[in-house]
């Protein structure tokens, strides 16, 4: 995952859960929390049960994370944040518990008066991990239109260019889907799972080839005693979790966007 990948994950996710980005700076970003966000973020348990039992008001902290340590303007403190980063690894960590399934409509343009039609898409925004001695996540956002069957790249930049709401707006009516939801995931994995065929395998070659090098030489070290005592399984299963090439997909979150004809 690339850094302008990470910095436009952070602004969307932040945005998506409510909170102010106070200063949008090309090297880094100071936000202010929402109450849900610094619980989420800020490990602060005895701060927030306090004001429970209390009554007091609340006062979510503000965070400045780092996506360019090189031309942050001196002066700036804050977390620097890559992957692999705890603090990013939290982030992620947050999305399941925060935003994991929403459900909205698009708002009509302008004043129309007559009633509109909304169509029924899932969207799912999706991390495949390719994992071995080293790691690199590629990110998906499928959208999957469930009348048609028509599926689109990158919707959730779609999707933010839309005006939408948690409650059916006024003149608007849902149509019922031809396609489930459930089937509509099986489509999505199945055209996710093709991109990933399609992606250049040199990564898992070369894995392979360090593992069975690095075989050759735990083999070579213990060639010489009479038995393969606990230490050379437990050794030679370390290699295996190393370098066997795995894909992970998990989904990040999701839901049901009920769009205008064309909308995406």
């Amino acid at each position: 995952m690339q850094q302008h990948e990470i910095r436009q994950f952070l602004m969307n996710y932040f945005e998506a859960n409510g909170a102010q980005i106070i200063v949008n700076h090309p090297a880094y970003l100071t936000v202010q929390l929402t109450i849900e966000l610094d619980k989420a973020l800020m490990n602060r348990p005895f701060y927030w049960h306090y004001l429970e039992k209390t009554g007091g008001i609340p006062n979510p902290a503000t965070l400045t994370l780092i996506t360019d340590p090189v031309q942050v303007p001196e002066g700036v403190k804050g977390e620097t944040i890559h992957f692999g980063s705890p603090r990013l690894h939290q982030i992620f960590q947050s999305t399941n518990s925060l935003a994991k399934y929403i459900r909205l409509y698009e708002l009509p343009s302008g004043q129309a008066q007559q009633q509109t039609p909304l169509h029924p898409w899932l969207a799912v925004n999706v991390k495949a991990s390719f994992v071995c001695d080293r790691k690199k996540d590629v990110l998906f956002s499928i959208g999957l239109h469930l009348l048609t069957g028509r599926m689109v790249n990158d919707c959730h930049q779609k999707l933010k260019e839309l005006q939408l709401t948690p409650k059916i707006p006024d003149f608007s009516f849902t149509l019922s889907p031809i396609i489930m939801p459930k089937s509509g995931m099986g489509r999505i994995d199945r055209y996710i799972r093709m991109q990933l065929a399609e992606e250049n395998h040199e990564w898992a070659e070369r894995a392979i080839q360090k593992w069975e090098a690095d075989q050759r030489l735990l083999d070579h070290f213990y060639e010489d005693r009479e038995e393969q005592d606990a230490s050379y399984e437990l050794e030679k299963e370390a290699l295996r979790q190393q370098y066997e090439p795995n894909i992970n997909i998990s989904v990040i979150n999701g839901g049901m966007f009920y769009l205008s004809e064309g909308a995406v």
